[in-house]
């Protein structure tokens, strides 16, 4: 990937850390768009993303990944379609404590359904601390009952480690050369 200029595409639902997890991966300050929480999301937290987020990883030989973090509200949609335009892949990242996390993979899948059929999609579960249910072993056969064979990993959206492995993942399954 050496002077290679890639884009990858970070989504879920508000408050699973999309934000939080491109901030703790990029190699620049974290451009966002946050604004205050005005309607039910401000129940969860203060702040939210209202049009991006904005990271950098650079690699190895002047190469750069380009990170794009959606808005969660789905109010915010137009943006999705944006964003999506262009990435090599997407990391949807599922927020294990809200009501129905199953719910909300199957309709992140099906709103990004064009992206993910035309490349490779890696799911991180986020606050499975706070909420052990659903397992991970349930999100597998969940996907697996709906024809689905992507990978699934518990991830901590401040953790550095966390979010370089859901990229090394996603990369392997766009380059299987890198798989070594």
């Amino acid at each position: 990937m050496a002077d290679a200029e890639h884009k990858i595409m970070f989504a879920g639902p508000v408050g699973a850390g999309k934000t939080t997890a491109i901030g703790a991966i990029s190699d620049i300050p974290v451009v966002t768009t946050e604004a205050r929480a005005t309607d039910d999301v401000a129940m969860c937290k203060s702040r939210t993303t209202v049009a991006m987020d904005y990271g950098v990883i650079m690699l190895d030989g002047g190469g750069k990944l380009h990170l794009y973090g959606t808005p969660g509200q789905e109010r915010f949609r137009f943006m999705w379609d944006i964003l999506a335009t262009g990435s090599l892949g997407v990391v949807l990242l599922m927020d294990n404590a809200r009501p129905d996390p199953l719910a909300d993979l199957r309709f992140y899948l099906d709103a990004f359904q064009d992206l993910v059929a035309g490349t490779a999609v890696v799911v991180g579960v986020t606050r499975t601390d706070m909420q052990p249910r659903p397992s991970i072993a349930a999100y597998q056969t969940w996907a697996l009952a709906h024809g689905l064979r992507i990978p699934i990993l518990t991830v901590d959206a401040r953790s550095r480690e966390d979010i370089a492995m859901l990229l090394k993942v996603l990369l392997a399954m766009l380059d299987p050369s890198l798989r070594r």
